[in-house]
């Protein structure tokens, strides 16, 4: 049976370097994985705790969709202004009560200038939401930027091989 590996990119910037890494990862992907880079966090609405029984959003419920369908979710996001970019933490906050996460298996790369904030503040926003972090599978890269050309391509042999350990140990995780 093919597994679903959904990539969520916390940036929203044309050319990121984190949907640049995203979509390198998806070529490592065995032929039996399904991977999907989600393309509709700039949609999201604001996020508003809903009333019981109300109706969630269109994108939300699209957001979801996608979530429940996948076996593994995988997570680059740069760092912007010492924290998780809002646009990604605002998806976050739109799993919690449906609880998308919950005992999901993650994979976590925060590759940005430094990163050092948004990477344990992310993975404390995963434990809160239930997510099973696999062992192996979260990786910080700073100065990104100098260890990808402008294609999109790794130029950087030790940051090539963390990631693919990083996308090994998903795998592995979701082998059954």
């Amino acid at each position: 049976m093919n597994k679903t590996i959904l990539a969520i990119s916390g940036s929203l910037r044309e050319g990121s370097s984190n949907t640049q890494l995203l979509t390198l990862l998806g070529t490592w992907a065995p032929a039996a994985i399904n991977y999907q880079i989600y393309t509709g966090m700039g949609g999201l609405p604001h996020f508003i705790p809903m009333a019981e029984g109300k109706a969630y959003p269109a994108a939300v419920q699209n957001l979801h969709q996608q979530l429940n369908a996948a076996d593994a979710v995988i997570i680059c996001t740069p760092e912007y202004a010492f924290g998780v970019p809002g646009s990604l933490k605002n998806l976050l906050d739109w799993t919690v009560a449906a609880g998308n996460f919950v005992d999901k298996p993650v994979a976590v790369i925060t590759a940005s200038s430094q990163g050092n904030y948004a990477h344990p503040s992310l993975l404390t926003t995963l434990g809160a939401i239930n997510a099973h972090i696999i062992e192996g599978a979260t990786l910080l890269i700073p100065f990104i930027r100098a260890k990808m050309d402008t294609g999109g391509h790794v130029i950087d042999a030790a940051t090539e091989k963390e990631l693919r350990l990083v996308f090994d140990n998903l795998l592995k995780a979701i082998k059954g």
